[in-house]
């Protein structure tokens, strides 16, 4: 895979996870400035904390502003107010249109996280690109539900880490034999597929009574 369409596919999860973050803000009565930092938080957070966990300093995010600067802009529209009257008008749409993207935005940052381990390092092995396939596709969304004052989705809500743990887990094992442009794209289907179809299903892993 080029490295336009690796950026590609970073600037569409930016997109989508800074819509997920900007209607959250929304939902929660936040003003301008909260509904575009609770947007940029999402979109950008966990590729920070992938970067710094594989010691990439300063981080992507710092080094190239195009992801802040898609991020805030897009927060913004979210914003302004005949998309906020549309969203009041027609909340159950705009639900599963919240769940669509941040699916998306889950997927395509899973895999581009094992794409950066892997760009990084082949020194560490499998845990190190599961782990920061992971975290980059979770990490701006529990920041999202931490700032909004909510408990992270990723622990009470449907299938969100869970799916994002199996397509990168298959994004890793085809990585060799089918190469780089056939496991990310395997693996974010996979993690879209998974999440969409937890969240209309309501399907949870068991909870602690």
């Amino acid at each position: 895979m080029d490295e336009i369409y690796v950026l590609a596919f970073e600037l569409l999860g930016t997109a989508a996870f800074a819509v997920s973050g900007a209607l959250k803000a929304v939902g929660k009565k936040m003003d301008v400035l909260g509904v575009m930092i609770l947007g940029l938080t999402t979109a950008v957070g966990g590729g920070i904390i992938r970067d710094i966990t594989l010691g990439y300093t300063p981080p992507a995010a710092f080094r190239n502003p195009i992801y802040s600067l898609v991020a805030l802009i897009i927060s913004l529209v979210v914003f302004l107010p005949p998309v906020r009257k549309s969203i009041g008008r027609h909340e159950a749409a705009f639900n599963n249109i919240f769940t669509v993207v941040d699916a998306v935005g889950l997927g395509v940052f899973t895999v581009i996280g094992i794409q950066a381990a892997h760009a990084e390092t082949n020194a560490h092995g499998v845990y190190l690109y599961l782990f920061v396939g992971v975290v980059t596709g979770v990490g701006g969304g529990v920041l999202r539900d931490i700032f909004a004052g909510e408990k992270p989705s990723i622990f009470v809500e449907h299938i969100y880490a869970t799916a994002s743990i199996l397509g990168a887990t298959v994004c890793i094992i085809l990585w060799e034999p089918a190469g780089r442009a056939v496991a990310m794209l395997t693996g974010l289907v996979l993690v879209i597929v998974l999440r969409v179809l937890s969240a209309f299903n309501k399907w949870n892993l068991p909870k602690a009574e």
